[in-house]
């Protein structure tokens, strides 16, 4: 999801988003472990995701 659709979702949405978002990572990390992975850009693409989410909701306190 681009950054522009990010900030369109109130905060709750995006601690949500956060919160799904790191348990597929952690989903993605033990597949990968085992082997079941195929898609590997899926766990980079996940990572970048969460940096988004977490720097919006950083946002307000870095502009005080």
């Amino acid at each position: 999801m681009k950054i522009a659709e990010l900030r369109q979702k109130t905060p709750e949405d995006l601690k949500q988003m956060l919160s799904d978002n790191r348990k597929k990572l952690t989903t993605l990390n033990f597949d990968l472990a085992a082997g079941k992975v195929k898609n590997i850009k899926e766990l980079r693409q996940t990572k970048h995701e969460i940096a988004r989410i977490l720097t919006l909701l950083r946002e307000p306190e870095i502009k005080k």
